[in-house]
């Protein structure tokens, strides 16, 4: 994505419901935290580092300086305002099945060396469905916070190339208009979302569909309400991403029994907090 100015994204992500190829890390940032998440995979085992590793921003000062990096700071508050709360943080891995979960999956980055991608394209047509391997299902981010009074902000910050052969996130331009949709329990097996849950078929405009390539150090960031999936990773490659949540100071939790949530993690990261609506849930930050 070539350079844009906060008007620019704001507008952009209004229409479509997310950005993508955005520019985060240089090349001596982006190897200190692959260095810094190999420690993590070797001290925790990939078996634990593909989903565990759950905002470690309270544990680590190199996580906690992706979750407040300027230039995510920047593109979150083009979004959302000024006054901003990180609402949660995790670590997602797909590893390459073919190799296992080993430890050999932990591919070095490269400086310099860039793969050359397309730039997005049509995704999730006439593909296979590949039964059993680890998979995103389409679905909201929304359907898994107890949230209302402000939009959640998702950002996808790859820590290594996500490309269409190892499981890059879809997308369905503009559905974040569309409002929550409903979900069900998904019958493929291999859905990575906790509690495998998947929106029908026939409400998902495939079509549409449109992959977001990743280059290691650039990011996409969402819309809560945006239906999105991914594919199984088929490569023999590691894809390792960081996603962050945010959310305006508005932003207030609900008791939903269907989406039952705590949020012990908060933290503020721009601006000022006048609502306190998370301060009962929030734990010293180290």
């Amino acid at each position: 994505m070539s350079v844009l100015s906060a008007e620019q994204m704001s507008s952009l992500y209004e229409e479509q419901g997310y950005l993508s190829g955005v520019a985060v890390l240089d090349n001596a940032e982006l190897r200190q935290a692959r260095e810094a998440f190999a420690q993590l995979e070797r001290k925790f085992g990939t078996d634990y580092t593909k989903y565990s590793l759950h905002n470690t921003h309270q544990q680590y000062d190199w996580v906690l300086g992706l979750v407040k990096h300027p230039r995510v700071l920047e593109v979150v508050r083009a979004v959302l305002g000024q006054d901003v709360l990180l609402l949660d943080s995790r670590f997602i891995c797909k590893y390459p099945v073919a190799r296992g979960n080993g430890g050999a999956d932990v591919i070095p980055y490269e400086e310099g060396v860039q793969k050359e991608t397309a730039g997005e394209e049509e995704g999730g047509k006439g593909k296979e469905k590949k039964d059993g391997l680890p998979y995103v299902a389409w679905h909201q981010d929304m359907r898994y916070w107890g949230l209302d009074g402000g939009p959640v902000l998702s950002v996808w910050l790859a820590l290594d190339d996500s490309l269409e052969d190892n499981g890059a996130l879809q997308v369905i331009p503009g559905s974040h208009c569309s409002g929550m949709l409903p979900h069900r329990q998904s019958e493929r097996v291999g859905n990575m979302l906790t509690v495998n849950q998947e929106i029908p078929e026939e409400l998902v405009e495939t079509d549409k569909a449109l992959l977001c390539p990743l280059l290691a150090g650039q990011m996409s960031v969402h819309d809560g309400l945006l239906v999105h999936a991914s594919d199984p990773n088929m490569s023999d490659r590691r894809r390792c991403g960081f996603v962050i949540r945010y959310v305006p100071t508005c932003a207030y939790p609900i008791q939903d029994p269907d989406r039952p949530r705590r949020f012990p993690a908060t933290l503020l990261v721009s601006g000022e907090d006048q609502y306190g609506h998370f301060s009962s849930s929030m734990e010293p930050q180290l």
